[in-house]
């Protein structure tokens, strides 16, 4: 008698190939989440740094021309900024589908292993019961031979 969990060992084995590689799109995903993040944090801390810098400049006056070099240069950064959130946003997007896909390949395989080992008990349990039953009828016949010949002893007289 075959195994149970045999036949359902390749199926297993490509749910984990499935797990494996939803958990390294994940991981892969959240890498450029946070790259996205770090670039976002460096736009801000440049136009922090710019308006610091403007500021100071601005104490000592400037010129008209100047003052619209800063402010065609403060609104590209700005929309540079815009285009990173978008871009934030949709990395956040796509790791939540992705940590969504990991944790269905983790139930589907936690499914799988739980349905494997429950064949294997069953099968366990039927080999008990045939070893049982073949264990009960050795006993029943070795009793049988006993009575057998204990009623077909006769004395010597």
């Amino acid at each position: 008698m075959t195994r149970p969990a045999q036949n359902l060992e390749p199926v297993i084995e490509i749910a984990e190939r499935r797990r494996d590689e939803a958990l390294a799109e994940c991981a892969r995903l959240q890498t450029e989440q946070r790259q996205a993040q770090e670039q976002m944090d460096q736009l801000v801390t440049y136009a922090d740094e710019a308006n610091r810098r403007w500021a100071e400049r601005g104490a000592a006056g400037v010129d008209v021309t100047l003052l619209m070099h800063h402010r065609q240069f403060m609104a590209k950064l700005d929309n540079a900024m815009a285009f990173q959130q978008d871009v934030l946003a949709d990395r956040a997007q796509r790791v939540q589908r992705a940590t969504a896909a990991m944790q269905e390949a983790e139930r589907d395989l936690a499914s799988l292993r739980k349905y494997a080992a429950r064949q294997i008990e069953a099968w366990q349990q039927t080999l008990q019961r045939r070893e049982q039953k073949h264990t009960d009828e050795m006993a029943q016949n070795t009793h049988r031979r006993r009575l057998e010949n204990d009623s077909n002893f006769q004395p010597m007289s």
